[in-house]
């Protein structure tokens, strides 16, 4: 089973709000995200599973994450595996 930790991000407001995330705020430490490697959306009929906006993304030092957006509370996670 894949874990999510809540996390902070700041995002570039465009067209519409919180549209990508700039930084990400984790264990009290800010990382610049450098590049959005890739990004996907999740649609679900399922109200266990809410639709959410998907991010991979490198940071600063070359990290990938993965952070996902749950498009009904707007709230911001981040999935705990670090890809290599």
């Amino acid at each position: 089973m894949i874990r999510s930790v809540p996390i902070k991000v700041e995002c570039y407001s465009g067209y519409k709000t919180d549209e990508s995330p700039r930084s990400i705020i984790w264990n009290n430490q800010r990382f610049e995200v450098e590049e959005i490697v890739d990004q996907w959306y999740q649609a679900s009929r399922d109200p266990v599973i809410p639709a959410s906006d998907y991010f991979k993304v490198r940071i600063a030092d070359g990290r990938l994450f993965i952070l996902w957006k749950d498009r009904e509370s707007l709230a911001w996670y981040l999935v705990e595996t670090e890809f290599p």
